[in-house]
């Protein structure tokens, strides 16, 4: 169902500000949920992320946007290195501690959540991440309160599970749906299947 301003619930949408609106409106957004990791000089870091996404395959590389405040934003430029954990969704509680928001009996950023190894570039890697691309920093580039980290992958781990997607401030995981079908168009629809 299309939601017009006709028929759209009573909110305060109207009333709020554009980058209110932008942030509710991304709040849709399903997003897979990583904990990007460094070590080495400046200290062991991890944090939350979830603007996280593949760049390119040739060569290979991904990016993260991590907030210029966040302390491994620095511990990234001076360790030279930094790991995307992709969580499963088994890991709603590393998240959490990651986010600063820890479960009882933990603190914030307490590495004590989970059951952690080295990537070969020393930075922490989840054992049982359902992906690791271990990544040297290729640019950073700031825009506007974020840094956004081009990572060039120099090894990659994965493990088959279902991943940890969050979506309106909720965890969850992906479910399939049946394809589309059109009537007027019969054996269209995706060919995957």
């Amino acid at each position: 169902m299309t939601m017009t301003t006709e028929n759209r619930p009573a909110t305060d949408w109207d009333s709020l500000s554009l980058q209110d609106q932008f942030v509710r409106a991304m709040g849709g957004a399903a997003t897979a949920v990583t904990i990007v990791t460094t070590n080495g000089p400046s200290g062991k870091f991890g944090q939350t992320v979830s603007a996280m996404s593949s760049l390119s395959a040739d060569p290979m590389s991904s990016l993260v946007c991590i907030n210029q405040r966040s302390p491994i934003a620095s511990a990234i430029e001076e360790n030279g290195v930094f790991a995307i954990n992709v969580l499963g969704r088994q890991h709603d509680h590393v998240a959490d501690t990651f986010a600063g928001r820890p479960w009882p009996g933990k603190d914030r950023w307490d590495w004590t959540c989970g059951v952690w190894d080295e990537a070969p570039s020393q930075s922490p890697k989840l054992v049982d991440a359902l992906a690791v691309f271990d990544c040297v920093p290729d640019q950073v580039i700031p825009y506007g309160t974020h840094n956004i980290y081009i990572g060039k992958v120099t090894w990659v781990a994965a493990e088959p599970q279902d991943p940890l997607v969050y979506h309106k401030r909720r965890y969850g995981k992906p479910q399939p749906v049946p394809p589309s079908e059109f009537a007027d168009y019969p054996g269209s629809g995706p060919t995957y299947l």
